[in-house]
C-alpha cells in the first residue's frame, strides 16, 4: 500500500528507534487499562463503592503531568534514551506494587505513583522517534506510535480474558511487570536522538525559562488542546467495559465482552496509521478535524447498536475516528516544539490535558447515575460534544508540517500564531 511506503525510508536503527517507543507506549497502555478491566472485582475485595476505585484511574490521569515534567526535563539535559529506560523500569515496578496493596488507600497511592512514571513515557519515546526519523516518515510514524495505546488497551483486554478467572485481578498486575523487560532491548539497540546530540552543549547552558521565552502562550494552547483529546479518549474507552458488565450484562470474562473491545481496539489501532498517514498529505489539522466530526454519526452503533455484529461494527468505527484524530497527535505537538524543550513540552502539555481530563470517568458516571444508570447515554452525549470541542480547537491552532528539527529554533523559537502553517519540508 502506498501508504506505508514512507516507512521504506527507514534504515535499520530508525525502525529499532520507533519500535521501541511504540513498546514502549503499548505496555504502559496495557499496564494502565489493566484496572480498567477490574473495577468491579477491586471494589468487592476492598468493600469499596465502584465510584472510590474509579478513583484510581483519576490519580493515575492526574499524576501524569509531574512525571512528564519530571522525566521530560531529565531528557532534555540528560538524553531520550537512558531516561525512558529508567522510566519503563519504574513503572513496571509501581504496577508490580499494586499487586500486593493490602488496603484500598495503598491501592490508590500506588495508582499515583504509577501515573507519575507513567506520564514520563509518551514525552520520551515521541521525542527519541520522531527526532531520529526523516521528515517526511512523521505522520505515519506517528499513526503508529499513538496506535500503540489501543494496542495495549487490545492486550491488556486479551490478558484479562484468558487469565482474571486464574489468577484474580492481583496477578493480572503480576503481569503488568513484564514492560520491564524492554530496557533490555532499548539498550541494546536503540540510540540516542541525534538532535539531542547536536543540541547538548547550548542545551546544558540555558535554564527552562529561557528556553521557553516566547513560548508560553504555545504552551497554553497546547494544554488545553490535549485536554480536548484525552476527553475525547478516556471518554470512549475507560468506562466501556463497564458498560459492557452493567448495560449489555456480559461478564467480565466472556468471549462476546472480550470480541467488543478486540473491535474497539483493532479500530483504533487502523485509525492511526490511517489518519496518521494521511496527514501527510492533507495537513495535520484537516485530518484531525474530519476524524474528529466523523465520531459523532458513528455513535448510536456504537451504543446502540442492538446486536452484537452492530455494536461491533460501531465500536470499530469510533475508534477509526477517535484514535484517527489522536494518530496525528505526536508529530503535530513535536512539531510545534522547540528543539530545547522537545522532550519536555510535549509530553508536560498531553500530561496537563490528561489531568484536566482525569475526571472524565467519574463526570460520565456522575451524568449515567442522573440518568437512572443510563450509561451509554452519559458516554453518547460526552463523546458528541467533546468531538464538536475538539474540531473548533484544532481549526484556531497553528500548524508546521515538515518543519525541520535541529535548526528550526534559536534561544527565542518562533512564536505562537493562531491558525500558522509552515508547508511541508519549510
Amino acid at each position: 500500500m502506498r501508504l506505508f511506503e514512507p516507512l521504506r525510508e527507514l534504515n535499520a536503527t530508525q525502525r529499532h528507534t520507533v519500535l521501541a517507543s511504540f513498546l514502549g507506549w503499548t505496555l504502559d497502555a496495557f499496564d494502565y487499562f489493566l484496572l480498567t478491566f477490574v473495577i468491579v472485582a477491586v471494589s468487592k475485595e476492598f468493600h469499596a463503592d465502584k465510584a472510590q476505585v474509579l478513583y484510581g484511574l483519576f490519580l493515575t490521569l492526574a499524576a501524569r503531568p509531574l512525571g512528564a515534567f519530571l522525566f521530560g526535563r531529565l531528557a532534555d539535559r540528560y538524553g531520550r534514551r537512558p531516561i525512558l529506560m529508567i522510566d519503563v523500569v519504574l513503572f513496571s515496578l509501581f504496577e508490580l506494587a499494586t499487586a500486593f496493596a493490602p488496603s484500598l488507600t495503598a491501592f490508590l497511592v500506588l495508582r499515583f505513583l504509577f501515573g507519575v512514571a507513567m506520564g514520563g513515557e509518551w514525552g520520551l519515546g515521541a521525542s527519541l522517534a520522531m527526532e531520529s526519523i526523516p521528515a517526511r516518515t512523521r505522520g505515519l510514524v506517528s499513526g503508529l506510535l499513538q496506535s500503540g495505546y489501543p494496542c495495549g488497551f487490545f492486550l491488556g483486554a486479551l490478558v484479562n480474558w484468558l487469565l482474571v478467572d486464574h489468577i484474580g485481578w492481583r496477578g493480572l498486575f503480576i503481569v503488568g511487570a513484564a514492560p520491564a523487560l524492554l530496557v533490555l532491548y532499548i539498550r541494546s539497540s536503540v540510540p540516542e536522538s541525534p538532535v539531542w546530540e547536536a543540541g547538548r552543549e547550548d542545551r546544558a547552558k540555558r535554564g527552562l525559562f529561557e528556553q521557553m521565552r516566547g513560548h508560553w502562550k504555545l504552551a497554553f494552547y497546547l494544554t488545553l488542546l490535549m485536554a480536548a483529546f484525552n476527553m475525547f479518549s478516556h471518554g470512549s474507552q475507560d468506562l466501556y467495559h463497564t458498560f459492557e458488565e452493567e448495560t449489555l450484562h456480559l461478564p467480565t470474562g466472556s468471549g462476546a465482552a472480550f470480541l467488543l473491545v478486540a473491535m474497539l481496539n483493532l479500530g483504533a489501532m487502523f485509525g492511526g496509521l490511517f489518519f496518521g498517514g494521511l496527514s501527510e498529505r492533507f495537513g495535520r489539522r484537516r485530518t484531525m478535524i474530519t476524524a474528529a466530526l466523523l465520531a459523532i454519526p458513528v455513535i448510536p452503533l456504537w451504543m446502540y447498536g442492538g446486536s452484537m455484529l452492530w455494536l461491533s461494527v460501531g465500536a470499530f468505527l469510533i475508534q477509526v475516528m477517535v484514535q484517527g484524530a489522536w494518530g496525528v497527535v505526536p508529530t503535530h505537538l513535536n512539531e510545534l516544539s522547540p528543539d530545547a524543550v522537545r522532550g519536555t513540552l510535549p509530553g508536560v502539555a498531553y500530561q496537563l490535558g490528561n489531568l484536566l481530563a482525569a475526571y472524565t470517568a467519574n463526570a460520565q458516571n456522575l451524568i449515567a447515575d442522573w440518568r437512572g444508570g443510563d450509561l451509554a447515554f452519559a458516554m453518547s452525549a460526552w463523546i458528541a460534544g467533546i468531538a464538536l470541542l475538539l474540531a473548533l480547537l484544532v481549526w484556531l491552532g497553528p500548524e508546521k508540517q515538515g518543519v525541520g528539527f535541529g535548526d528550526s529554533s534559536g534561544p527565542r523559537g518562533e512564536s505562537f500564531s493562531p491558525r500558522e502553517k509552515v508547508p511541508a519540508g519549510g
